[in-house]
């Protein structure tokens, strides 16, 4: 998963697992132990030959918590459990999460099995905007975090940082990845040209954001070289700060921070156009402008005031208009959509009931 799956890993990067075997695996050894106890202790015997530190250091720090139910779930657990977690309990940010998994041991068959197992769950066939809804709240929620903990200058989740950038490319991979196989990729730069390819960000975006990542994976990298540490904060101290601006190749700290600065703002600025709030968020005047439309909708209201409302809005029909609301509302089209998409629904509904109400004739347009 993550780095080690798209190829980026860092300098001081943990390596992010999660343990698979097929169902028709075999346990082995001389106690012939099944398969689940079998994958089980093989997984921790692998942890711990990465993991361990020795009198000659350690291969990977290895993290396990993006497997399925994280520290509480099973080490290893079998293609058909994988894929039922997904389908049913997969949540937002294990999908693009999913984006970067790649098999690294296994049988050729095996892998290719697995990725076909987990493919729906990523890359859905229609076209998935809810992505971007998803990937702003995760980023309010990082922003919170590093407004809380003052972390401006980490390069990684500060504004302007490497995050954002993955962001961007992650989006347009989930909202469009279904049906555009270009955008089925690990790499964020591979992604990045992928989207100047297919008209979907202009190509002086898609160089801007490629030539800021570039920049801030070496940042990142040249402050971790110096400690082995997962670093990802600008130095505060002198040294700190002449040291990292030399090994970035420039003469002092302020012809560094300058070019640094430029980037990170044009990542804050393609950030802000791609993830720029919808419309139902600054709906509120045109609900004003349409009162009690959403009682009409949700046919909570008193009949005799839904028609006055939908007459005040401009349909001249109300009554006939509140009969096709009806049998609309109850119809197959709401009768397959999910708690969330029902949700949605009827925030839509308002507004296109006052929309439509601006139009010679509301009711074919409604």
């Amino acid at each position: 998963m993550g780095k080690l799956g798209a190829g980026e890993l860092n300098f001081s990067s943990d390596i992010d697992l999660i343990f698979a075997y097929p169902d028709e695996a075999a346990g082995w050894g001389r106690r012939s132990l099944s398969a689940e106890p079998f994958y089980l202790q093989l997984g921790q015997q692998l942890i711990q030959v990465l993991d361990k530190h020795t009198e000659r250091g350690f291969v990977y720090r290895v993290d396990m918590r993006l497997r399925p139910y994280g520290e509480s779930g099973p080490l290893a657990v079998n293609f058909d459990a994988l894929a039922d977690y997904y389908q049913l309990q997969g949540r937002e940010w294990e999908r693009y999460a999913m984006i970067k998994a790649r098999p690294v041991a296994g049988p050729a068959k095996a892998c290719k099995q697995l990725l076909q197992l987990l493919k729906p769950f990523v890359y859905r066939r229609y076209l998935d905007f809810s992505a971007f809804e998803s990937l702003r709240s995760l980023k309010e929620q990082i922003v919170r975090e590093v407004e809380r903990k003052g972390m401006q200058d980490n390069i990684k989740l500060g504004p302007g940082g490497i995050r954002e950038i993955e962001f961007i490319a992650q989006a347009f991979q989930l909202v469009r990845g279904g049906r555009q196989p270009l955008l089925q990729q690990r790499g964020v730069q591979q992604v990045l040209e992928a989207l100047a390819q297919l008209g979907y960000l202009p190509a002086f975006t898609s160089l801007q954001l490629f030539e800021a990542y570039h920049f801030l994976r070496r940042t990142e990298n040249r402050l971790q070289a110096f400690a082995d540490q997962q670093l990802h904060k600008l130095p505060e101290d002198d040294t700190g700060r002449v040291r990292l601006a030399f090994a970035m190749g420039f003469p002092d700290w302020d012809a560094f921070r300058q070019v640094l600065e430029t980037h990170r703002q044009h990542v804050q600025e393609h950030f802000e156009q791609v993830f720029a709030e919808p419309v139902s968020r600054t709906s509120d005047t045109q609900r004003d402008q349409a009162p009690g439309l959403s009682g009409v909708w949700q046919g909570h209201a008193d009949p005799a005031v839904a028609a006055a409302a939908l007459a005040a809005a401009g349909y001249e029909d109300s009554e006939e208009t509140l009969q096709w609301l009806a049998a609309f509302r109850s119809g197959p089209v709401t009768h397959y959509l999910g708690e969330q998409g029902r949700q949605r629904f009827d925030e839509l509904m308002p507004l296109v009931l006052h929309a439509a109400a601006t139009a010679a004739s509301p009711l074919p347009v409604l």
